[in-house]
């Protein structure tokens, strides 16, 4: 896998229209993760406002978040999950059914495989996450997944992103990019721009082509998700 070319800049009105590509932000929250007080509607309506063609919701251990964007505009959203296995965090793409937390890694994977599910590790390097992956561990089910997450817009420096990059690259593995958005500010803030893609099988090939396209976050956004998590912690519900 060649490394992928990393532009700055957002995207420009007209460019997946000229080039038959397509903007996508890869890692999103909701209100249905803990950490997360976005509304799926807002989400989607930041999503126009911005240029971006697809967004995948994967909140942690649900697919509820993504299920309600698509009732809204199926055309724009992608039924993702962030899953917490015993060993460390997957994410999926193209999800039909919720996967529990807690699971062996290979159970989760074997699950999604049946699913047609594309599978990656997010931000799989980055030691100052919750569910971060020993190496040993990500070694093992290297062979088993699709990609890695090679640029979170979260991660503290671009450390974790370079080696997360050159173990993909290593292990021949496609190279995915998201916001990892929790607060709407964070929507878009990394996206791909690639090929058109509808489904797990086309999203393989078109990542294969696909510019990361975005710059990374700073810090404080963290303080979004402990804020997202104290309102609920005193009894926050969405309002439906």
């Amino acid at each position: 896998m060649e490394r992928p070319h990393i532009p700055r800049g957002k995207p420009r009105e007209g460019d997946h229209q000229a080039d038959a590509v397509m903007f996508v932000e890869l890692h999103c929250h909701t209100c249905y993760s803990k950490d997360s007080l976005m509304l799926p509607e807002n989400v989607l309506r930041v999503c126009r406002e911005r240029g971006i063609d697809k967004i995948a919701i994967t909140d942690h251990n649900t697919i509820a978040g993504a299920l309600r964007a698509v009732e809204i505009e199926p055309a724009r959203v992608i039924i993702g999950e962030e899953i917490m296995t015993s060993k460390g965090e997957l994410i999926a793409y193209f999800v039909r059914q919720e996967v529990p937390a807690g699971l062996d890694p290979e159970q989760v994977i074997e699950n999604l495989r049946s699913q047609g599910a594309f599978i990656a590790v997010p931000h799989p390097l980055d030691r100052m996450r919750g569910g971060s992956w020993s190496m040993e561990d990500l070694e093992s089910i290297l062979p088993l997944v699709d990609a890695l997450e090679i640029f979170n817009a979260r991660n503290w420096s671009s450390k974790p992103d370079r080696r997360a990059a050159g173990l993909a690259m290593k292990a021949d593995l496609l190279g995915t990019a998201g916001s990892d958005a929790h607060s709407y500010a964070e929507i878009g803030r990394v996206v791909m721009r690639a090929p058109v893609f509808h489904n797990a099988d086309e999203m393989r090939l078109a990542l294969a082509k696909a510019q990361i396209v975005g710059r990374r976050s700073a810090p404080l956004v963290h303080l979004a998700s402990r804020y997202a998590s104290f309102r609920k912690s005193l009894g926050w519900r969405p309002p439906y």
